[in-house]
C-alpha cells in the first residue's frame, strides 16, 4: 500500500507528540509502523527537544528543485535529494535525511531507515507561519485540474489498467493514519496532495501511450504534477506542524 513520505509522517507525529508531552519514541513508532528498525532518528529529535524546539519540518527536494530546503551544504542538498526527503527545525537549525535498506535473510526481511544529521542554517519562522492551508488547497486543485486538460489534449489514458484506479479509489477518503489532532483542513489537503500523488506515480508506471512522443508528454506531464504535490505536500504538513506546535491558531 502506497504510504505517505517517511519524513511527513515523522514531522506530524513528533511535533503533536512534543505539543503534548507525550513521548517521541512512541510517536516514531506511529508515523513508521512498516519500519522494523531506525537509527539516528529518536536520539537527535529528542536533543532538538531539549534545546527549545516546538515543531519538526519536511522538505520534499527533488532533482533541480531544492525549494523548501534549509540553506545546507553540498553534501547535505545531495543526500536530500536523492532520499527526496528530509527532516529539519528552524530555530537552531539541523537536518535529518533518512537512507532506506533492507536487512535480514531471504523470507525474513526487515526494512529500516537511518537518519543522517547534517548540518542546516535556522529558518525564519515568519516562512513557516505564513503558509495558508486554504491558498495551499486552491493551488493544489487548480494544478490538477489543469493538469487533466493537459493530459487530455495529449490524448490517451493514463491510468489505464483496472488496479491503478482500484489503488487510487482506495486512497480517496482515507485519514493516511495521520494524528488524530491534525486540524481537519490540513488533513484534507495533505490527505488529496497524498491521493494525486499516488495517482501520478501509478500512471508513470502504467502506459497507455501509442507513440514514444506521446509517452514522453503523456510522462512528462504527470511528473510536473507528481512535483506539484510533493511541494503542496510538504508546505500543508509544515502549515500543520506550525498549528500543532501552537506557532499560528487552527483555521
Amino acid at each position: 500500500m502506497p504510504e505517505l513520505p517517511a519524513s511527513v509522517r515523522v514531522a506530524l507525529w513528533v511535533t503533536h507528540a512534543w505539543s503534548v508531552g507525550s513521548s517521541p519514541a512512541r510517536a516514531v513508532e506511529r508515523a513508521l509502523p512498516d519500519v522494523d528498525h531506525t537509527e539516528g532518528l529518536v536520539e537527535q529529535v529528542g536533543l532538538w527537544h531539549d534545546l527549545g524546539e516546538g515543531a519538526l519540518l519536511v522538505a520534499l527536494p527533488g532533482p533541480g528543485d531544492l525549494a523548501g530546503l534549509p540553506r545546507c551544504g553540498p553534501v547535505a542538498a545531495d543526500a536530500a535529494t536523492v532520499a527526496g526527503e528530509a527532516l529539519y527545525v528552524a530555530g537552531i537549525g539541523g537536518m535529518l535525511v533518512p537512507t532506506v535498506s533492507t536487512y535480514g535473510s531471504a523470507g525474513a526481511r526487515g526494512l529500516r531507515i537511518d537518519w543522517m544529521a547534517h548540518d542546516a542554517d535556522p529558518v525564519p519562522p515568519h516562512r513557516v507561519e505564513a503558509l495558508e492551508l486554504s491558498q495551499l488547497e486552491r493551488h493544489l486543485r487548480r494544478q490538477l485540474l489543469e493538469s487533466v486538460t493537459e493530459l487530455d489534449e495529449i490524448g490517451g489514458t493514463p491510468w489505464s489498467d483496472d488496479l491503478s484506479r482500484d489503488l487510487v479509489d482506495e486512497r480517496l477518503g482515507t485519514d493516511w493514519a495521520l494524528p488524530d489532532a491534525l486540524p481537519d483542513r490540513a488533513r484534507r489537503v495533505i490527505g488529496l496532495a497524498g491521493t494525486v500523488a499516488v495517482a501520478t506515480e501509478l500512471g508513470l508506471q502504467a502506459s497507455g501511450a501509442v507513440t514514444a512522443a506521446h509517452d514522453n508528454a503523456r510522462s512528462a506531464a504527470l511528473r510536473r504534477l507528481a512535483r506539484e504535490c510533493e511541494r503542496t505536500l510538504a508546505d500543508a504538513t509544515n502549515a500543520a506542524c506550525a498549528q500543532l506546535a501552537g506557532w499560528v491558531p487552527s483555521r
